[in-house]
């Protein structure tokens, strides 16, 4: 039998065996398109009497049978297999194969370009134009009929997507003049497109030609304000503002003025020799100066404990005068082996942070933060450190794509394939020197003391087999006791009989877990203790409170115990109150508490733990949203240690220090069985996230938390989840997803007659809709909510709801609706004594009575809205109001009134680093 091909992207095209397929009239054509567009899923009969006739005749099943017989002729005739096409109970099934229909190729290419473009740009690029090259004409050309009309529309946005994510690509690379070409003929096909207005000015710009950059958004504004009555979108704005005060090649987003990251960590104490090393990395640096048409790349590689980091930042620090753009510095954890390495998104997004973008202006995809962060870098002299890397996969992401930076990576991985692809230059670390031994030791101990005892410090170094980690911690046990001889520290130091497991096989194990094991020791027996159950924390630090919860202790109590394991260079304190230890002393430590401690104490330690990180976000998150309906965390158990935040402020910072802690901790409690505080800190963590634009933490997070609250038979829990999870795609842009999740809550919630629930779902379904746009579906979603509010006697959610509805109304052009939805919705709020709600509706009252032309009412409401604003302490909205408000002054004709409620806004969105500032800016006189 031949094989069929099928063509969808364009005109109708059936292939069998090459050879083209004359379909027999524009009802087997219609039939055969609906089979494919849901190809090896059954198609109902009634389903295709819908698509082939408009209005079906009393035959048309009869006549859909016959049609389908004599298409499956047709095909089989032609030779293609009989069984093409099956006849199931419910209808027909068409299987057309991996390869047999041009859609499915083009998702398959697509979705791996999407992925090579994390290693490969030019792949990626290849693979996008592949994909693009099987585009004929039109979605299914020709075919009529309201189905194919909305698929058509879902195809064209998926081909309009590879386009732009292909483009963004090029962009990248530094090809403009193609680029620009290229967009500037989709701009003329897609007009309103802003994402396409935005490439076309992106790419003007870099081939220096600003001001036609300038003039392609001009020209989408007017057609936005001729036409629809509308502005350009804010991310447009934005660039617009960028590019009017640009003055370099690369400006993707506006930098705080002054701003110069100062990442690097403090230098080693005491650090020594390595003049080999030094002098090649300076060797380096100075052929990057006289050759500066590339990324130069140091990989310094060797085994664990070896000194690397020491060495990358000890250099960093001597070199850091020469990047006057600033030094970058991020761990990627590569081999911790209670947590997982960092993620090149996650990388990227502690870097972005540094370089001053606000956290509210995230990418969605990680192709979009690779293209954000190299932007970033575009023309800057920066260096930037990538420590404790697993391998070249997760350094490639992180490379910036343009000449002027010097990355530094450590690791113990050889790197080959960064040697290899990226030219890297391999630094190899080995053993410390004898010489090199004893100098590290006299610089942390004294050189007389060191001279005073040559035998002595010669049987440490052996002892310690010349490993720098080993060396430190034994000179920290030293220096705690200047009166103990160093012949009594070496004669403690007894042989070993084991190797440490986690420690790579051809570095010195043996001595190495007989130094830690000394030095453990030599500890208190209450701090001994605390080491061990450090264990048993998924990292990758802590704080005070959460190592109090882990040991069972009082603050008080846990303080001087951490003091101990720091004085004995078993833990660092790496910023004031949070605490860390090496990845070698972390392995040690999971390997004591799995020998000494029995399951029952690892077990009631992990409760304890996982019970302070939950009570502390669960009392955060409330503090960020004091109206979200809670969640019921049992209460922690005896022996945890108590921490909550005293307002929103403080919340906020708490869940700052702590959220890659808390990320970490949903998965740790899932894999460790505790499955209810798995989904219960995804639902404390779920407003923190979608705040900080964090995507691909809250999509990781909550995805872990369903299937811990599945797992567990926690269906109220899964309901909750699905909500966070379509919460989260929503943020990425997922709408489908979302609404999926959205409509799995709602079944929960039906199933478990949470009728609050319910009305929830719809709330977000309708703020969802209103994202995209479809206010009349926004609207439907706000009235059954506010339905189901008004029947479960909840006030509040009656009063938010009453303003959604009144908001979607006024976004439809009802405003006289909008005004009497808006008006019981404060009366509600104010019953409730709920000044933020307060302020929510008269800013909506104001936004109604500005669009009906009754400037001085809105004027009033506004003016009440920001006095709410200012006394709940949201200052985003706040400022949000006053831009509002200056916009009615403005159309009032009161200038001066206008640019005051503006500058105030200004000076808000400012602190804030909103990107909204930029934009405000430009409606400020000079």
């Amino acid at each position: 039998m031949a094989t069929a091909w099928f063509g969808m992207l364009g005109p109708m095209d059936v292939r069998v065996g090459g050879r083209r397929v004359a379909l027999h009239g524009p009802r087997q054509e219609r039939t055969l398109a609906a089979l494919l567009l849901d190809a090896d899923r059954v198609v109902t009969v009634d389903q295709l009497v819908d698509v082939v006739w408009e209005e079906p005749p009393a035959s048309a099943r009869r006549q859909i049978q016959d049609l389908v017989t004599r298409l499956r002729r047709t095909l089989v005739d032609a030779g293609a297999a009989p069984g093409l096409i099956t006849t199931q109970r419910a209808g027909y099934l068409l299987h057309p194969g991996e390869r047999g229909l041009d859609a499915r190729t083009f998702e398959s290419l697509t979705a791996a370009a999407r992925q090579t473009a994390r290693a490969d740009t030019a792949a990626a690029v290849a693979g996008y134009r592949e994909a693009l090259s099987l585009w004929r004409g039109p979605f299914l050309a020709g075919i009529r009929g309201r189905a194919f009309e909305g698929a058509a529309r879902i195809w064209q946005e998926r081909r309009l997507a590879a386009v732009e994510e292909c483009l963004a690509l090029e962009l990248s690379t530094g090809r403009h003049h193609e680029v620009t070409a290229e967009a500037l003929e989709l701009v003329e096909q897609h007009p309103y497109r802003e994402s396409l207005v935005e490439l076309l000015m992106r790419a003007l710009h870099g081939t220096g030609r600003l001001a036609d950059a300038l003039d392609a958004y001009r020209a989408l504004q007017k057609r936005l304000a001729d036409e629809l009555g509308l502005d350009p979108g804010a991310d447009l704005r934005r660039l617009h503002d960028t590019l009017l005060r640009s003055q370099t090649e690369a400006v993707p987003v506006a930098h705080p003025a002054g701003h110069v990251a100062a990442m690097l960590p403090p230098g080693v104490y005491g650090f020594a020799g390595r003049a080999a090393e030094l002098a090649r990395l300076d060797s380096l640096l100075a052929a990057a100066g006289e050759q500066p048409a590339g990324v130069v790349i140091a990989a310094v590689t060797g085994t664990a404990g070896v000194g690397k980091t020491a060495l990358a930042v000890h250099w960093a620090h001597r070199v850091r005068d020469r990047f006057p753009d600033g030094q970058l510095y991020v761990n990627l954890r590569g081999f911790d082996q209670r947590g997982r390495p960092t993620s090149p998104v996650e990388a990227m997004r502690v870097l972005v942070d540094a370089l001053g973008v606000p956290a509210n202006r995230v990418p969605a995809t990680p192709e979009a933060w690779t293209g954000l962060y190299r932007s970033l870098l575009a023309g800057r002299r920066m260096l930037i450190v990538l420590d404790n890397a697993r391998d070249a996969e997760q350094v490639r992401p992180l490379l910036p794509g343009a000449p002027g930076c010097l990355v530094l990576v450590t690791s113990r991985d050889q790197l080959s394939g960064l040697i290899a692809a990226e030219g890297a230059h391999p630094v190899r670390l080995d053993l410390l020197s004898v010489p090199e031994a004893r100098e590290l030791l006299a610089r942390r101990l004294g050189g007389e003391r060191v001279a005073a005892e040559p035998d002595a410090t010669a049987e440490i170094i052996a002892r310690c087999a010349r490993l720098p980690l080993a060396l430190a911690v034994i000179a920290a046990r030293a220096a705690v006791h200047p009166g103990f001889p160093l012949a009594a520290i070496a004669g403690e130091l007894p042989a070993a009989h084991d190797n440490l497991d986690a420690f790579d096989a051809d570095g010195p194990g043996t001595q190495l877990r007989c130094v830690f094991s000394w030095s453990h020791q030599g500890l208190s027996a209450e701090a001994g203790r605390l080491f061990r159950l450090l264990g048993l924390h998924p990292g990758p630090d802590l704080s005070l409170p959460a190592a109090g919860s882990l040991a069972g202790l009082p603050v008080a109590l846990a303080r001087p115990l951490l003091a101990e394991l720091c004085r004995a260079h078993l833990l660092t304190q790496h910023a004031p109150g949070r605490y860390t230890f090496h990845d070698l002393l972390r392995a040690h430590a999971v390997e004591l508490v799995q020998a000494l401690a029995p399951e029952p104490e690892r077990r009631a330690a992990t409760r304890r733990l996982l019970d302070h990180y939950l009570y502390a976000a669960h009392a955060a998150a409330l503090l960020l949203n004091p109206v979200r309906d809670p969640i019921s965390p049992a209460p922690p158990g005896d022996g945890t240690v108590r921490e909550e935040a005293v307002d929103d402020r403080a919340a906020l910072a708490w869940f700052t220090a702590e959220c890659a802690v808390l990320v970490a901790a949903v998965s740790h409690a899932a894999d460790q069985g505790f499955d209810t505080h798995a989904w219960q800190l995804g639902w404390a963590l779920a407003d923190f996230l979608n705040r900080r634009g964090m995507r691909h933490e809250h999509l990781a997070v909550q995805t872990t938390a369903l299937a811990a609250a599945r797992r567990g038979g926690d269906r109220l829990g899964q309901a909750y989840t699905h909500v966070n999870l379509g919460w989260a795609n929503t943020a990425a842009d997922r709408f489908e997803e979302a609404r999926g999740h959205f409509l799995l809550a709602l079944d929960l919630y039906a199933d478990l007659g949470e009728s609050t629930g319910l009305a929830r779902v719809h709330g977000n379904l309708s703020t969802m809709f209103g994202w995209k746009g479809h206010h009349q579906d926004a609207l439907g979603h706000a009235v059954q909510a506010l339905t189901l509010y008004r029947a479960a006697g909840h006030l509040t959610g009656q009063a938010r709801a009453l303003n959604a509805v009144g908001w979607f109304h006024a976004q439809l052009g009802d405003q006289e609706q909008a005004l009497d939805h808006c008006r019981q919705a404060l009366d509600l709020h104010q019953r409730l004594d709920d000044r933020l709600g307060q302020a929510n509706s008269c800013d909506s009252l104001g936004y109604a009575c500005h669009r009906l032309g009754r400037h001085e009412e809105a004027v009033s409401w506004y003016e009440r809205a920001v006095e709410l604003f200012r006394d709940a302490g949201d200052r985003y909205h706040q400022a949000d109001t006053l831009t509002r408000l200056g916009d009615t002054l403005d159309e009032a004709a009161l200038p001066d009134a206008a640019a005051r409620a503006w500058r105030q806004a200004l000076v808000l969105l400012e602190e804030l680093e909103h990107p909204s500032a930029a934009q405000l800016r430009t409606r400020l006189p000079a």
